[in-house]
């Protein structure tokens, strides 16, 4: 009898704890089915939504609450993402182009629950595609085909522009923007080809043309001065030079002379008839 008490106490400390684990679990259970928590990742944003009306408020990155049933909260991905396009247009002067571009673009962070409120998560399907698509028609159409080659450069700065512009009203920012490739017809492409042959075959004539009349004044060049060598030299030509030519002449003769008269002189003189023999016999 005397341990009655204490029992009813044990039996009621027992009910207690489980009375208590009942509740946990019944909190824990209404937590994970309510979930009144939400974990924003990296380069994303939160847009709280009140029984479905957009809020202004933006959560970033980490774990935030919020109320069960009232609210709840759709993820935005704010990441730098990619686009690729491809179009055909014309040119100015009405030849098909077939251009391929590359879009880089992020939701602007802070605007993200305008985004969806206004466009909602499909914004690359119903913004970015036309956009892009328009921006590449508008441009093209401003220079000829040949120009779009040329001036390519240009060409995808104005494209990068005018897509910053149009987008920005959109709450969508632009990073990059590249053409990847412009094709064209068969017909323009071999035109293409035929010119810069002529023009490869034009250069190389007029650099033939350049090399001949530089041979052709270096030939006129030589022959002057030549010219104007025996022009000087017939300046200093006088009878008292000639005189002397003639002297030096003599003289080398009579040093190369053997000591033997000729026989003969003279067309139809008398010959000297023995007169070797005579000098030999002496």
């Amino acid at each position: 009898m005397e341990n009655t008490p204490l029992n009813e106490i044990k039996n009621v400390l027992k009910k207690g704890q489980r009375r208590n684990l009942f509740i946990i679990t019944i909190v824990v259970i209404l937590l994970f089915a309510f979930k009144p928590w939400v974990q924003i990742g990296a380069g994303e944003r939160g847009v709280v939504q009140n029984f479905g009306a957009v809020q202004e408020t933006v959560l970033n990155e980490g774990i935030h609450f919020k109320i069960p049933i009232v609210q709840t909260v759709v993820l935005m991905d704010v990441k730098i993402q990619k686009a690729m396009t491809d179009a055909a247009s014309s040119s100015s002067d009405l030849q098909d182009v077939d251009l391929s571009v590359a879009l880089n673009y992020h939701i602007i962070p802070d605007k993200a629950n305008l985004v969806y409120q206004t466009i909602g998560v499909e914004f690359k399907e119903r913004i970015i595609d036309p956009a892009i698509q328009e921006v590449m028609k508008a441009v093209s159409a401003r220079y000829t085909a040949e120009e779009l080659i040329t001036k390519r450069p240009a060409v995808s700065t104005e494209m990068q522009q005018a897509l910053t512009s149009r987008l920005l009203a959109s709450n969508i920012s632009v990073d990059a923007f590249s053409i990847i490739s412009f094709s064209f017809s068969q017909t323009f492409t071999d035109a293409i080809e035929a010119k810069q042959t002529a023009e490869q075959n034009a250069l190389k004539a007029k650099r033939d043309l350049d090399r001949i009349r530089v041979e052709a004044e270096q030939t006129i060049a030589a022959a002057t001065a030549e010219a104007e060598a025996l022009r000087l030299q017939k300046m200093n030509i006088s009878p008292d030079l000639i005189e002397l030519r003639k002297i030096e002449a003599n003289l080398k003769a009579i040093e190369k002379w053997n000591g033997i008269l000729p026989q003969v002189t003279g067309a139809g003189a008398v010959p000297f008839i023995g007169v070797g023999d005579a000098i030999k016999n002496k």
